[in-house]
């Protein structure tokens, strides 16, 4: 197996995709010749040719509204946003169409359509190169919402998107695009939709996250054991739609004690919805009030990124209240 970055394993899904099926096509800003802004589609203009990775105007709304045409007659198309930020002029596209087709036609129509985006913080970008919009589309019937925290999840859980039926909005964390590494397969696989991972397992207690902040949970959980012998089982979503509820249950029913951490602001953030299920199905196992530790809310700041995102610090502090220690 090679060794590739979030960036490579994104690109090497697509080469796959694209050999196996010539209705897979990709679509976006710089997707071309470029090779998009993080580089996630180098090669693959020179490989396949412009009419399947196609270059468009700088308009988000019509990129959407061109890939659920192309997905009603027939393609399979990967719709690439260049920030998270940016896909709000699309918005209305995903929401009142590209999520509606399924239940409109009775079933007799799909939009299998592909909308990656990296998200979140990390690359000093500002406020509008840095949300987390993640709960925006968690929220709205119809729509499957994926995050990767690592390339061999990145891969596999892609190829398991383009190959669905149903539109799937893929945000790939842009803090460890570069910075996470790992042996993934030059040849395709697929990791089903709806399926969590223990990346870490513990038994005092479970911290749940996904993207980027998964990897600064391992960190605080290996300072959590080393300076207070604390057992941290770290669960990745990985699918927030669908939900993977058992694993994330299991977990909690296990440890009694439940942190949740994304970058996102914490009024009405996904961690909101992870905090309900969770004590819904396991409120008699738990042994304390669960938490969550998240980005503020306010804008995103520039200068001020470190002090917005959640670090190993105040995930370790959440884990000592969890535990009363």
């Amino acid at each position: 197996m090679a060794t590739m970055n979030i960036i490579q394993a994104v690109n090497s899904a697509l080469v796959n995709a694209m050999e196996a099926d010539a209705n897979v096509v990709v679509l976006g800003e710089d997707v071309g010749k470029f090779g998009g802004v993080f580089r996630a589609t180098a090669g693959l203009h020179e490989k396949f040719g412009s009419d399947r990775v196609i270059d468009t105007p700088l308009s988000e709304s019509g990129i959407i509204g061109t890939a659920i045409g192309m997905a009603l007659y027939g393609m399979n198309p990967v719709a690439e946003i260049q920030f998270a930020d940016f896909i709000f002029p699309g918005y209305d596209q995903i929401v009142s169409e590209l999520a509606k087709y399924r239940y409109r036609s009775g079933g007799h129509f799909t939009t299998p359509v592909v909308v990656r985006t990296p998200y979140g913080g990390g690359i000093k970008g500002g406020l509008y190169h840095s949300q987390s919009p993640e709960s925006l589309f968690a929220h709205i019937a119809g729509l499957k919402v994926i995050i990767p925290s690592s390339p061999y999840d990145a891969k596999g859980l892609l190829l398991s998107a383009i190959a669905d039926d149903d539109p799937v909005i893929f945000m790939e964390p842009k803090r460890v695009y570069r910075a996470a590494r790992g042996e993934v397969p030059e040849t395709p696989y697929t990791i089903p939709l709806g399926e969590a991972h223990i990346v870490h397992g513990g038994d005092d207690v479970t911290v749940v996250a996904y993207g980027a902040m998964v990897h600064t949970v391992l960190e605080a959980a290996s300072i959590a054991k080393d300076e207070h012998d604390l057992n941290v089982e770290v669960v990745d979503v990985r699918s927030l739609v669908p939900l993977d509820v058992d694993t994330i249950v299991d977990s909690a029913k296990k440890t009694g004690r439940v942190i949740v951490v994304h970058e996102a602001p914490k009024t009405c953030g996904f961690g909101a919805e992870l905090t309900a299920t969770i004590q819904e199905a396991a409120f008699w196992h738990l042994e304390a009030p669960i938490e969550r530790v998240t980005g503020l809310d306010t804008p995103f700041p520039h200068t001020l990124e470190d002090e917005y995102l959640p670090d190993a610090s105040r995930i370790v502090q959440a884990l000592l209240r969890a535990t009363d220690e």
